[in-house]
């Protein structure tokens, strides 16, 4: 865990490579942000009907272009993904990157990357059981060098996954999770634990009441983490902004962010991620602010 605030970064996959794509991860280790995330969907909300490219394919070109930053999914999902496919990418990402990779995994949701393999979207249940056994198998896969294994939604047979990963035992997992059985899996498996806030309060709520609520998740993987005997305070804790009720207010000033950031801070948040400015989407932000608020808010932070 760290001991002071870290501000990372998601940068949609909206830009081709060579059209301004590239220059986004570049500028982001730039301008010192602890990690560059990248949504692993195949389309995404109000950017369907716009370009839109495969995380891990960008995530390998950004450990290319890049040297120091961190680099990873928020996040990746059974959705459309399988453990042995899935761990063989992390694995040559991982050491194409140098050890730089993190995997943030989730249950997933019912948007678009639920449907478009041609099936109805699983209940939450069923997404809640197919993550329990997502994670311990990618776990494993990652660990070992051959895995056979057979469950309820997937299987592998003598799976091979040598060197292993460049981080040991193997790349660190965020674990996105608010409920109950995926606090477990962030409490057994992560190195981190990613929360978006309640969505219930994104419309109507206020930002006290996030507060509030943030709080209790945080109280909630506490004591996951209390029935298996590990001390919470191991486990990072990063918020995925944009989703709480002040939207994309923080990122209209650098004092604005300096308030937000530090109310968090204050709960127990150790890691805030902000979005790349896109303009005209749910994500614009004025890109002179959004480097002021990188370059000075953790000076006042921590």
């Amino acid at each position: 865990m760290t001991s002071s605030l870290r501000l990372s970064t998601v940068i949609l996959p909206v830009r081709r490579w060579q059209e301004g794509g590239r220059d986004e991860w570049t500028r982001a280790e730039e301008l010192g942000f602890h990690a560059a995330y990248t949504y692993d969907h195949l389309s995404w909300r109000t950017f369907r009907d716009g370009p839109w490219f495969g995380a891990v394919p960008t995530l390998t070109a950004a450990a290319t272009a890049t040297s120091r930053l961190r680099l990873g999914t928020l996040v990746t999902s059974p959705n459309f993904r399988h453990p042995v496919t899935l761990a063989k990418e992390l694995i040559t990402l991982d050491d194409v990157s140098g050890g730089r990779i993190t995997l943030g995994i989730g249950a997933g949701g019912s948007g678009f990357d639920a449907t478009v393999l041609g099936r109805e979207p699983w209940t939450p249940r069923e997404r809640a059981d197919r993550f329990a056994e997502f994670v311990p198998l990618l776990d494993r896969l990652l660990t070992e060098d051959a895995v056979t294994y057979e469950g309820t939604h997937y299987s592998a047979v003598e799976a091979r996954d040598i060197p292993g990963c460049v981080q040991r035992p193997r790349i660190p997992f965020a674990v996105a999770a608010t409920g109950p059985r995926g606090l477990k899996l962030a409490a057994r498996y992560g190195r981190a634990w990613v929360t978006t806030g309640d969505p219930s309060l994104f419309e109507a709520g206020t930002p006290e009441q996030s507060l509030d609520a943030i709080g209790g998740q945080i109280a909630r993987l506490g004591a996951a983490c209390d029935a298996i005997g590990r001390d919470v305070a191991e486990l990072d804790k990063v918020l995925l902004t944009g989703f709480t009720p002040e939207g994309a207010g923080p990122l209209d000033s650098l004092d604005a962010f300096v308030d937000f950031a530090g109310r968090h801070a204050a709960l127990g948040i150790t890691e805030i991620v902000v979005h790349a400015p896109i303009p005209d989407s749910d994500f614009a932000a004025d890109p002179k602010v959004f480097e002021q608020i990188v370059t000075e808010a953790l000076a006042q932070l921590n």
